[in-house]
């Protein structure tokens, strides 16, 4: 196998094409890349054209252009947005056009800008772009998100090495627990997720009524909604592709109760947050909302997150994920959601997705809600298993089953 990074990186976006997002014969392609991950999209566009696309189109995003908007631009300018682009990724998925993001941001972009206005970036794009992330959470098409590495993510990483070597031991750490490694990573994915597979269907049969998390700084109930259904790893997009939304991806997850949620929850990792590092979050809930909302660092841009909507403050998913996922494993802390909430279990405030709700599709909003799926502007995970964490599962006649101990799967 040839190992050299130029043959990785074809590898990476040969299986990111066929596999994760399952490109369909004769299917168009979005992809969505920061310019620092150029050569990840340039390699990405030439593999989907080799499996068949007709059209790849590429829209470009620049932190650098972001960060001097939130250093020059008039202060009354941030609730304005660039409507048309949001118009243009909605009809792309309305004619079919498959998706796949390239994650690479810089961790810490952010941290010196003022909260107030993160706050209000962040709620006007997310009121905006609600139809398209709509149309992505119900599987309208079949998408993806992999990751890139740069030269600011992998300083923040690795800040004691040079840049060439804080670059090759990033890609590296990607290859590994993307399964690059493997001798054949398509038929790696294939088990992978089949296993994952498994372990829905058996909780899916099991029904509970509720998962109880135990652990340092943590005693939570999450309730789950009537009609929850789990998933993870492959998913199935309306026009029949099989994709795989996050590469890499360790969890099953399922729709929480929006008002059955009780105790208190310490996160075990820090969460990166519109470029601001937030770490120690200490959250308590009652009647399925958070009451108490602490954070050891950057506690305001928290709960500037949480004053988005109503139901920003109560969650939209709960994950479980084993302390020995490859990512753990890796024992690096990525500063990136797509990679640390496949290092632990975790849960989610703000919008729970169709797909694990029963029949969600021809259901109203309020028929929803009163099936306890929460609705928001915001989505956010963050990591609240460990390897000291234990969680129980409560069947629907009050019996406690074990699921987890110290981090790991039962059975």
């Amino acid at each position: 196998m040839d190992d050299s990074f130029d043959a990785m990186l074809s590898r990476f976006a040969e299986v990111a094409v066929k596999v994760g997002v399952g490109l369909l014969p004769g299917q168009k392609l979005m992809i969505r890349s920061p310019l620092e991950a150029a050569p990840l999209a340039r390699k990405l566009a030439e593999e989907a054209y080799k499996a068949g696309s007709r059209f790849v189109t590429v829209n470009w995003l620049d932190e650098q252009v972001a960060l001097a908007r939130y250093k020059y631009a008039p202060r009354d300018s941030f609730e304005e947005f660039d409507a048309w682009r949001v118009d243009g990724l909605v009809r792309a998925i309305d004619e079919g056009t498959g998706v796949l993001n390239i994650s690479a941001d810089n961790p810490t972009l952010l941290k010196d800008q003022d909260p107030e206005l993160i706050r209000k970036t962040s709620q006007t794009a997310s009121r905006y772009t609600k139809p398209y992330i709509e149309r992505i959470t119900s599987f309208a098409v079949n998408w993806c998100i992999v990751p890139a590495a740069t030269p600011a993510w992998a300083s923040q990483i690795f800040p004691a090495l040079t840049q060439e070597e804080q670059m090759k031991k990033l890609w590296d750490a990607i290859f590994e627990v993307t399964r690059m490694n493997e001798k054949d990573p398509v038929a790696a994915w294939k088990a992978h997720t089949a296993s994952l597979q498994e372990r829905v269907n058996f909780l899916n049969a099991r029904r509970y009524k509720a998962l109880h998390f135990k652990g340092p700084g943590t005693d939570l109930i999450v309730g789950l909604a009537d009609g929850h259904l789990w998933a993870g790893g492959a998913g199935k997009a309306k026009n029949g592709s099989t994709c795989i939304p996050n590469m890499p991806t360790e969890e099953v997850f399922t729709t929480p109760h929006r008002s059955y949620v009780e105790g208190y929850v310490t996160s075990t990792k820090p969460l990166s947050l519109h470029g601001n590092l937030i770490e120690g979050i200490r959250v308590r809930f009652e009647q399925g909302k958070a009451v108490e909302i602490g954070a050891d660092k950057g506690e305001t841009v928290l709960k500037n997150l949480l004053d988005t909507d109503e139901g920003a403050k109560r969650l939209g998913e709960v994950a479980l994920v084993p302390h020995s996922s490859p990512v753990s494993k890796s024992g690096i802390l990525f500063y990136d959601t797509l990679f640390d909430e496949n290092a632990a279990s975790h849960i989610a405030f703000g919008r729970a997705y169709d797909e694990c709700l029963e029949g969600s599709t021809e259901l109203s909003a309020g028929q929803k809600a009163t099936k306890g799926f929460n609705d928001s502007l915001i989505h956010t995970d963050w990591m609240i298993g460990s390897g000291q964490v234990d969680v129980d599962g409560i069947s629907q006649n009050g019996q406690v089953e074990p699921l987890m101990r110290a981090g790991e799967w039962v059975s």
